[in-house]
């Protein structure tokens, strides 16, 4: 993970766990190069610890040669004893510091010992806990404590979705789901896969099972994109729904709507159809491991797969048939041909016309035939005539 290195990290609040004793750790979404984002839950004296080292590794700008050349953050040692108090109360500092320590010029920030220090670990997916003791008691930092300098675009956080049916998980890091769950949305990924947050339980959810609260949001999903963007395909995938398109790796495509369940409506030459999303690399992006390592995984189910009446995706979502999607991009296609058509062959029009006018020498007046003598001594004056004579 040489290249790799943290655009942001996002202090999202802390939990109080019970085992293997007391004690409060917090979470962090951090944000990668590679535009994958993480959650990883750390202790303040690890942070602490890990403060300690890069003040050392960078003597200079940490201020301990002279103090005015100072760069790298402050940040106040643990106490005696931290208590709950505490805790939150060190929150504002601790986000302030993340947030300025991901600013340090490249040689601090992307250095290995804060890219190892934010990796995610194994225990930040499976924490250790035991069955019978209390469950950990999760407290979020609200949303209108967070700073201006903390806010860049990217996913809504602590947002609240409904379970709009039953949802059984297949591996150790998706979460389980009831009918009328509601749960808070702590990252969303346009792979189809959200890390949701439901009590104490955590872990990944696909988007098509929630809806949010209030209503089908429209904003979320971006209008279709006829134009198309270029995209490669890293793994094949044979379509399963009528509506889906099979394709091999390699091939290259056009995405025309991105929808928030990871499947995409994609053009393959005139054909459109679904594919999952998480199969798909940008044209001219750099694959990466963690990239790879995803694609491993299976595709999210799709909406239309959900049998829910009651589902405000049924109700009230704009639905747009592929029928629809068919036409409109070939109408499209169709349109970019005509427009293509007309500007060459007015180009060429215009060249043959003026090509000839260009070469063509310019018309001389006429000279009249001279008058015969019989005609000017019929018609022409009397000193006319005596001229000739």
């Amino acid at each position: 993970m040489g290249d790799a290195f943290i655009r942001h990290i996002e202090l999202l609040g802390y939990e109080k766990r019970f085992f293997p004793s007391q004690h409060y750790v917090y979470m962090f979404l951090v944000k990668w190069n590679d535009l994958t984002e993480k959650v990883v839950y750390r202790r303040f004296t690890e942070i602490y610890e890990f403060h300690k080292v890069l003040k050392e590794m960078f003597p200079i700008e940490s201020g301990d040669i002279n103090i005015e050349n100072r760069i790298i953050p402050h940040l106040p040692a643990p106490k005696w004893f931290d208590g709950q108090r505490s805790t939150q109360n060190r929150q504002g500092t601790l986000a302030e510091y993340c947030y300025a320590l991901v600013n340090l010029p490249h040689k601090i920030s992307r250095c290995l010992h804060v890219v190892n220090f934010f990796k995610v670990r194994h225990d930040d997916m499976n924490p250790v806990t035991d069955s019978q003791i209390k469950k950990p008691e999760v407290f979020f930092l609200p949303k209108d404590s967070k700073k201006n300098l903390t806010d860049i675009t990217g996913p809504i956080v602590l947002q609240t979705y409904r379970a709009i049916a039953d949802y059984e998980k297949s591996s150790t890091s998706e979460m389980a789901l009831k009918a009328g769950d509601m749960v808070d949305v702590v990252e969303k990924s346009e792979n189809g896969w959200w890390f949701c947050q439901l009590k104490n339980k955590r872990g990944w959810v696909p988007a098509a099972y929630l809806e949010p609260m209030d209503g089908p949001d429209e904003s979320e999903e971006q209008e279709p994109n006829y134009a198309g963007e270029a995209y490669v395909v890293q793994k094949s995938y044979t379509a399963v729904e009528e509506d889906e398109l099979t394709l091999k790796e390699g091939d290259t495509i056009e995405v025309i709507h991105k929808l928030l369940d990871g499947w995409w409506v994609i053009r393959k030459d005139e054909t459109t159809g679904y594919y999952p999303s998480m199969y798909l690399q940008k044209a001219g992006e750099v694959n990466t491991s963690v990239k790879s390592e995803l694609r491993n995984r299976g595709a999210p189910p799709r909406r239309s797969t959900i049998r829910n009446v009651k589902s405000i995706h049924k109700q009230g979502r704009k639905q747009i048939s592929q029928e629809t999607y068919r036409r409109n991009s070939r109408k499209y296609i169709q349109n970019q041909r005509n427009m293509r058509g007309r500007s060459q062959s007015k180009a060429s029009v215009i060249i043959e016309k003026n090509k000839p006018e260009d070469n063509k020498p310019k018309a001389q007046p006429a000279v009249p035939p001279r008058p015969s003598k019989d005609l000017i001594l019929n018609r022409c004056t009397e000193s006319t005539r005596r001229k000739i004579l």
